[in-house]
């Protein structure tokens, strides 16, 4: 079965992402994407897929992917019951780690373990313990505090000798053969193209499906409708917008594919609980704070 394509959004001034999900949630498929991913589970059991590697996890679970690699995690969780948090997830693009290791001769000590998570590694129970506050200090940590914290995960996993490769060596991600499934051709032209007219009939027909027949295919592969799938990209790319430029609301709104500024500030409240107006002054007076706490005394 071919993995589904996850677009994972990095914020214009942030270099990676840190977050934390539930289950039953819209990521828990059989997927992949191209940047690398730090997963710890800290509620449920069940079982996990990484390659060609199936195991039981639980708890403690902390697994190191590299790009490209397919995965998912299937907790044991009763129908109809849900659970608040069940994983923390960093996720980073190759090019932070190239850069990084381009800039700071020091910073080379990690590719070695950058190598061995083309297959994906399992750190022990003691690692995945010392690695919990930090991932944990990430999903609420702004500016350099992040990266200060990104770092010291980092020092964490190399010096980490307890780790163990998941998939086998003859198993070796297809990239190009993932995105020949229609319904990932689908979620990468949208993703680049969120500024222009979506419509279900129209990508339908891009890949040659009834518009019933996409529907379906598209809320199986991604846990959401097409509407609810579009406008949480376009929300996120606002966000992006709103926190890194001065460009008026209505430009913003426009930008990123929404036709009428009475339906973006509705979406916008939506998704994230305020209008687009309030989260701006929120961000700023965030990164104030942030700027006076890392300043000199």
């Amino acid at each position: 079965m071919q993995p589904d394509l996850e677009i994972v959004e990095v914020q214009g001034d942030e270099s990676f992402t840190a977050w934390a999900h539930g289950y039953p949630y819209r990521t828990v498929r059989w997927h992949f994407h191209p940047e690398y991913e730090i997963q710890l589970i800290v509620e449920t059991q069940g079982v996990y897929f990484v390659g060609d590697h199936v195991g039981h996890f639980e708890p403690g679970n902390l697994v190191f992917m590299g790009p490209d690699l397919p995965h998912n995690w299937i907790s044991d969780v009763p129908a109809g019951q849900s659970v608040e948090r069940r994983g923390i997830v960093i996720q980073f693009p190759a090019a932070l780690v190239r850069n990084m290791a381009a800039t700071f001769p020091e910073f080379r000590r990690i590719e070695p373990l950058l190598a061995e998570s083309a297959s994906g590694l399992l750190f022990s129970a003691a690692t995945a313990a010392a690695a919990k506050p930090i991932m944990e200090a990430l999903l609420d940590a702004r500016g350099l505090r992040r990266v200060v914290l990104l770092l010291s995960l980092f020092e964490l996993l190399v010096a980490s000798d307890d780790r163990q490769r998941l998939a086998s060596p003859a198993f070796t991600p297809d990239p190009k053969a993932f995105m020949s499934h229609a319904i990932n051709n689908v979620l990468a032209h949208i993703a680049a193209n969120l500024g222009d007219e979506l419509r279900e009939p129209m990508l339908a027909e891009l890949v040659g499906q009834s518009p019933s027949a996409f529907s379906r295919s598209f809320r199986k592969h991604t846990g959401q409708s097409f509407v609810r799938y579009v406008n949480r990209l376009r929300i996120g790319r606002a966000c992006e917008l709103l926190a890194n430029s001065d460009k008026p609301v209505l430009d913003v709104c426009m930008d990123v594919g929404f036709n009428n500024v009475s339906n973006f500030n509705r979406q916008f409240l939506l998704h994230k609980r305020m209008p687009p107006t309030k989260f701006r002054h929120f961000h700023r007076m965030q990164l104030a704070a942030s700027r006076a706490a890392n300043s000199p005394p």
